[in-house]
């Protein structure tokens, strides 16, 4: 058997592959913390609790709604996106002119008032999700057995970190929100709303926890 650099190839691969899988899950976890710190330079220590809270929204749903994961994907981002709006409007946007050491410590201290509730009302223990049917099985690779739903992950992050970027760099909009944040007072001048243009992205950006 021929190896690479003394590892034997399925081994290498087999070791790629899960390398970009769990890349592909860090990189959809953090494509909503760069939106947010790189447009409105908030340092958002809230961005991991918001990820729990979109996890348990998608498990209450099924739980007592009979929604399952499709649905979930749908409704999780859009009501912690709305959360993260009320979070904005009400608290993030009365910090903008202050150190940014404020806002580190208000998202810090909103981390632990919604991990604190949650892990009051549910425990510290994981809650079962069950893999949607479409998603179960897997295909043999040769080297390594790959689960459908990890390369559903690796698609659905491929997609949607293009999608960001390209809104982000190619669009209308996204020209406006990056001169909104670098010189609001001009853009407001135009006639665009800036404080909803920025509400909204940071909002996007915990929907995309």
């Amino acid at each position: 058997m021929v190896s690479l650099l003394g590892i034997p190839p399925q081994v290498l691969f087999g070791q790629l592959l899960l390398g970009l899988i769990n890349g592909s899950f860090y990189a959809l976890l953090s494509l909503g913390l760069a939106v947010i710190f790189g447009m409105l330079n908030v340092i958002n220590f809230a961005h991991g609790a918001l990820y729990m809270v979109g996890a348990f929204v998608a498990w209450l749903l099924l739980t007592y709604a009979g929604i399952g994961y499709w649905g979930a994907l749908v409704i999780a981002p859009v009501v912690v996106g709305l959360l993260g709006i009320v979070l904005e409007k009400t608290m993030l946007s009365r910090l903008y002119k202050l150190d940014h050491l404020y806002g580190l410590l208000l998202t810090f201290g909103l981390a632990l008032i919604l991990e604190g509730a949650f892990r009051h009302q549910y425990g510290v223990s994981g809650q079962p999700y069950p893999i949607p049917e479409a998603l179960r099985g897997g295909q043999n690779l040769g080297f390594m057995f790959l689960p459908n739903y990890r390369g559903w992950v690796v698609v659905a992050s491929l997609v949607i970190c293009f999608g960001t970027w390209f809104a982000i760099e190619r669009t209308k909009l996204g020209a406006y929100l990056r001169a909104a944040t670098e010189n609001p007072t001009l853009v407001q001048a135009f006639g665009i709303n800036v404080p909803v243009m920025v509400s909204l992205t940071y909002g996007f950006g915990v929907a995309l926890a």
